[in-house]
């Protein structure tokens, strides 16, 4: 097991999520509703344990790559990234499921959350295979499960200052 994949796992069921809720008919506003609540609290619990778990890591062993100069370059682009998605997330929360602002709120998270993997796969977690041992992506790997297995229902979404989370972590 590797928290590389984990992480790319749930990547792939974020992207699954988001295309089921453009499948779903404006009318079924309960379907909507229960989907998109699975959705927001799986973005939150993912990017608290990449915080938890992932980005204190791979300040302490990455070099930069996928065109970013450093870990810390790095690290501080994808806390900013995360800011931005919890924002959207809660920009949908204003919005009754199957209207035209809820449809948009939505998709403007899908893109957030999309430009951010896109980031995060080029940069972070292909620095961390190049840099971390195994063993020890093993290790996080089994954390970063459990802590998703333990707050499945969700977290309290908390907007970090990434200069203040980068000296904390590194």
């Amino acid at each position: 097991m590797d928290i590389t994949q984990l992480i790319l796992d749930d990547h792939h069921e974020q992207r699954r999520l988001f295309a089921i809720l453009d499948q779903i008919e404006d009318a079924d506003t309960q379907s909507l509703r229960v989907v998109w609540g699975r959705l927001a609290a799986f973005l939150e619990v993912h990017a608290e344990a990449e915080e938890q778990l992932f980005y204190p890591a791979l300040l302490k062993r990455g070099e930069g790559a996928g065109g970013k100069p450093s870990a810390a370059a790095e690290t501080k682009d994808a806390i900013k990234d995360h800011n931005e998605i919890r924002d959207a997330v809660a920009e949908v929360e204003k919005h009754r499921p199957g209207s035209a602002g809820w449809r948009k709120a939505v998709a403007d998270a899908n893109e957030a959350n999309g430009d951010h993997m896109a980031e995060e796969e080029r940069e972070g977690l292909t620095d961390f295979r190049r840099n971390v041992p195994l063993d020890l992506r093993h290790e996080l790997a089994v954390q970063f499960a459990a802590f998703e297995a333990r707050h499945v229902t969700g977290v309290r979404a908390v907007d970090k200052d990434p200069k203040a989370y980068i000296e904390a972590n590194s």
